[in-house]
């Protein structure tokens, strides 16, 4: 089971802006949002990406407007992230409402057939094409149950749809069941816990522009590491760097150490010596295998942080 982790507890090798009373670093990171009912992810996002004054803002999976939560906000670097944390596994409160009652042993064999992989087509509502597709529903628990509503906990693959799966249990049980309120209490790793709401960030911001005030703004930042915290890293040589910058694959040579969750085709994250993540990067091994090297690919880079101004070349073309 993968760990929960919460950015106030945990402690990366890049220190939290928090710590001091620096003006807020853009350049790259994220907040974590506990959207509130009412607007739109692409309006909050939209809203806060004018209030921090920036180019772009992504965030990690759409919530309907009645729908609150989780949502991770990426800015500066970490917008190239956004792909990757939209494919993270969700966690949902949803209540449901039946059209009659509904007893216990109904519901529970009625959750025990919408579990695992299950079909899941997105509403004629929702911004993607509608056509039949699977996702995996990983965990289900009956929290509450009461005369006609339900109270369910699910623990699904991302892209599914929960208004879907109230109209299949509707299907299931002979009778209409609508999606009644909708809470999105995990995106990956991050929980509810570790949310701030739009009206601290408000308050914040307010403080920064006003009264030259960067302290809370800087609290409710975290750096891009703590969006890969779980990713597998290779830290390597400062040799390296410029090549993987210039579009080079990462060489056996220019591996210091390799964390032995590394595995083949997976991902991995490619990181200085000093902590600072320098790209992400499709592994070409696994760790076990890194001892029998010489020479040869260890990782493919897919998406390179490095900037080539700051890592010019260490090699000079032959005339």
């Amino acid at each position: 089971m993968k760990k929960e982790v919460s950015v106030h507890d945990s402690i990366t090798i890049v220190e939290y802006q928090k710590r001091n009373d620096e003006e807020p670093d853009f350049s790259s990171g994220f907040i974590l949002l506990d959207k509130p009912h009412g607007p739109t992810s692409h309006q909050v996002t939209a809203w806060i990406r004018d209030s921090l004054g920036l180019k772009r803002l992504g965030h990690g999976g759409t919530l309907d407007p009645f729908a609150t939560g989780v949502l991770p906000l990426m800015y500066g670097k970490a917008v190239r992230l956004t792909s990757m944390i939209l494919e993270h596994d969700k966690e949902y409160i949803a209540l449901f409402k039946f059209s009659s009652n509904i007893d216990l042993e109904e519901i529970k064999s009625c959750i025990s057939k919408l579990s695992g992989k299950i079909f899941n087509t997105p509403p004629e509502i929702s911004a993607v094409k509608v056509q039949v597709r699977t996702r995996k529903i990983h965990e289900v628990e009956l929290l509450e149950l009461e005369d006609k509503l339900a109270l369910i906990r699910i623990n699904c693959e991302a892209g599914t749809y929960i208004r879907t799966y109230a109209k299949d249990m509707g299907l299931i049980l002979g009778k209409k069941c609508e999606l009644i309120e909708l809470r999105r209490s995990k995106s990956g790793i991050f929980s509810e816990k570790s949310c701030v709401t739009l009206a601290q960030l408000s308050d914040a911001v307010w403080k920064w522009k006003n009264q030259s005030n960067p302290k809370a703004l800087g609290k409710l930042l975290y750096p891009l590491n703590e969006l890969l915290s779980e990713t597998p890293q290779i830290i390597i040589a400062a040799g390296a760097i410029s090549a993987i910058a210039h579009g080079a694959p990462l060489m056996r040579p220019g591996i210091i150490s390799i964390s032995k969750f590394v595995k083949k085709n997976e991902r991995v994250a490619l990181v200085k010596s000093t902590g600072e993540i320098i790209a992400i990067g499709n592994s070409s091994i696994d760790a076990e295998e890194i001892e029998e090297m010489e020479n040869g690919i260890v990782a493919q880079p897919e998406i390179v942080f490095a900037l080539t101004e700051d890592y010019p070349p260490q090699w000079k073309r032959k005339n």
